[in-house]
């Protein structure tokens, strides 16, 4: 609670409208360590909202390009801290890890790091743990000390290509998991916290199909697993000296349609944080007794983000919408109970509705989507809708807090998101009806959800835009080519259009392991022949498409240039020879490639992107952009 009186004096002393985005912070002993400008400073933990910090290392020595802090480790006994550092046009991580002496100085800098992590080793000595990253592949695991005895070595590398490496550090810090994942089947071995040079221990070689997650506590592991029937996650437990999976003991089970989008383990407790029939829980397990307290969370509440904690008695969250900024929560193990931060009451909760509605696809299977829109807008059929989708490898949508996305509903727009099978919403089975043969189902999703805003008077196509990222463009695409008849606008960024010639070409960085998600048109003629029926690039025709605005990325590795430009290219073609057959009146569409440099995959935050997008659908739907982009200042600094 105090923290949460700190957050709401902030808040107070600053106008409503302004929202900054945290970068990465973490709380070690007294100190909390973050970054402050261009630096990486620390401070007394009651002094992180004061001036008062100490820089540890000023990130213009990397010559980058507006570096930030994306992740930050402490050594266990503060001897040493390292950060992942990156930039916004690049995917590529440097971590640097930084002596904490009198005078702080930087020990190391190593490349392409993507995860990491600190243990302690019989000599009372930090070890490093890390993956090097290399083409989006993360397939060694190094480990590494400093000071007077410098070691840096490789002791494992994943031969499968089709497999990723990253780790991760129990909650209690007993044992750092190294994780062998694909996109559907995964192995964990345990690197014992007390003896890292020793080799790691297999808890189950890995059986295709079968994912599972560890956790520790007292001498047992806690496996959050797909294992067994039905196919969906359950969480098992043995004990750590005998962790192969004739061991596992059943220990809780999600009811059906359930996402797991998070697992928190305390002394006492196990906090699962879910998702059921598009509304969010928290179930917290006493394991003590084995009691389960099941939280329903506020129905305008549509993600979490999950605060890294070191507190035993509390466990703190914060949930958030696209429209509303985060608001954070505390359960309190010892009262039991849900405590919500104090302070202004964001003025949205009453201006705004947000529905959960379902559509009928036309197999009869029920489709989610969750809208928002003013709660005093008349004659809804006549306001414009922006559709959102994604349906792929189990993912949800995003749906944490846009600007621009409530400046949207402030203006008058309905936001639909249509949760099509693909994606992770209903859980592991809703994606497995989305992938490999069954993508059709994720069009057919789609078409059914916007048909059905349109028939329960939700907006109308000439009014009605789409938008989608990276491989939420497959679906659109694909809908744009089957029923252009529904929309009237597009907007795509970093899309995925190509997906025949792209999961054909096993040159590039991820066809290998995205094999199981789309296919093998290499090797199964079956794929090949289904991937045609669907793949945007493939199925451009000559008629009326709905007007499209593209942003992709000069250097982007995970989708090539060369497929969205050969799209655009065929769809332009395409649409001049429908032109030449519709007459003089007809209004040919606008197919905008916006092409900006850099290689990272998706800048959520550029302003110029985002302004660009916003311009584009009020020309394309005939709307007055006058208030939008007034309103919008008021949250993104131009």
């Amino acid at each position: 609670m105090d923290a949460f009186e700190k957050v709401r004096a902030k808040l107070e002393t600053q106008p409503q409208e302004e929202y900054e985005i945290i970068n990465a912070e973490i709380k070690h002993g007294g100190f909390v360590y973050y970054q402050e400008g261009c630096c990486l400073v620390r401070s007394k933990d009651e002094e992180a909202d004061n001036d008062n910090y100490e820089v540890l290392f000023n990130l213009e020595e990397l010559k980058l390009e507006q570096p930030f802090i994306d992740c930050i480790r402490v050594a266990p006994d503060e001897k040493y801290v390292a950060a992942k550092i990156r930039t916004e046009d690049s995917e590529a991580s440097t971590c640097i890890v930084v002596k904490l002496s009198d005078q702080p100085v930087m020990e190391a800098s190593f490349p392409n790091v993507s995860s990491f992590e600190w243990v302690k080793d019989e000599e009372d000595e930090d070890v490093l743990f890390y993956t090097f990253q290399r083409n989006l592949r993360c397939h060694d695991v190094y480990r590494a000390t400093f000071g007077d005895n410098k070691r840096n070595e490789r002791f494992y590398t994943e031969k499968d290509p089709s497999f990723f490496v990253f780790l991760y550090l129990t909650k209690d810090s007993r044992f750092l998991t190294m994780n062998i994942m694909s996109k559907t089947t995964s192995e964990v071995w345990l690197i014992d916290g007390l003896s890292p040079w020793d080799p790691p221990v297999l808890i189950q070689k890995r059986i295709h199909g079968v994912l599972y997650y560890v956790e520790h506590r007292d001498d047992e592991l806690y496996i959050l697993t797909n294992v067994g029937e039905p196919t969906e996650f359950k969480l098992m437990r043995t004990a750590a000296d005998t962790p192969a999976i004739m061991n596992w003991d059943l220990f809780f089970t999600m009811k059906r349609n359930t996402k797991v989008v998070d697992l928190d383990m305390f002394k006492d407790h196990c906090v699962l944080f879910l998702k059921h029939s598009n509304l969010l829980y928290v179930n917290v397990i006493g394991l003590a007794d084995d009691s389960v307290r099941s939280l329903k969370l506020p129905p305008w509440a549509c993600g979490f983000i999950i605060d890294t904690n070191s507190d035993p008695k509390n466990c703190p969250f914060q949930l958030c919408s696209p429209i509303r900024p985060p608001k954070y929560y505390t359960y309190k193990f010892a009262e039991g109970k849900l405590f919500e931060e104090t302070g202004h009451e964001d003025p949205i909760t009453k201006t705004s509705r947000v529905l959960r509605m379902e559509a009928k696809s036309k197999d009869g299977k029920l489709v989610p989507m969750t809208v928002f829109h003013k709660t005093d807008s008349e004659d809804l059929q006549r306001k414009p809708l922006l559709v959102q989708v994604y349906g792929a490898y189990g993912m949800d949508l995003k749906m944490n807090f846009r600007p621009e996305k409530r400046v949207l509903v402030d203006d008058g727009w309905i936001l639909a998101y249509c949760h099509v099978r693909g994606g992770g919403e209903l859980g592991l089975q809703w994606h497995a009806d989305g992938r490999l043969t069954k993508k059709l189902n994720g069009l057919a999703d789609l078409e059914a959800c916007i048909k059905t805003l349109h028939d329960q008077g939700f907006s109308q196509p000439s009014l009605t835009a789409l938008t989608a990222f990276s491989a939420g463009g497959v679906l659109v695409g694909a809908l744009c080519n089957s029923s252009p008849e529904l929309l009237r606008a597009v907007t795509l960024e970093a899309p995925f259009l190509d997906v025949l010639n792209t999961m054909m070409d096993t040159t590039l960085p991820l066809t290998l392991e995205e094999l199981e998600e789309w296919g093998n048109p290499s090797s199964d003629e079956n794929h090949k022949n289904y991937i045609k029926r669907y793949c945007p690039c493939q199925n451009i025709k000559p008629q009326h498409y709905p007007s499209i605005h593209i942003t992709a990325y000069e250097n982007d590795e995970r989708v090539p240039l060369k497929g969205i430009v050969n799209y655009t290219e065929k769809l332009k073609e395409a649409i001049a020879e429908h032109a030449k057959d519709s007459g003089e009146g007809y209004q040919v569409p606008n197919i905008i490639l916006d092409i900006q440099p850099g290689g990272n995959h998706v800048i959520e935050d550029s302003h110029k992107k985002i302004t660009a997008q916003i311009k584009f659908l009020y020309e394309e739907l005939g709307l007055d952009s006058t208030s939008v982009f007034d309103n919008l200042k008021k949250y993104l600094k131009f």
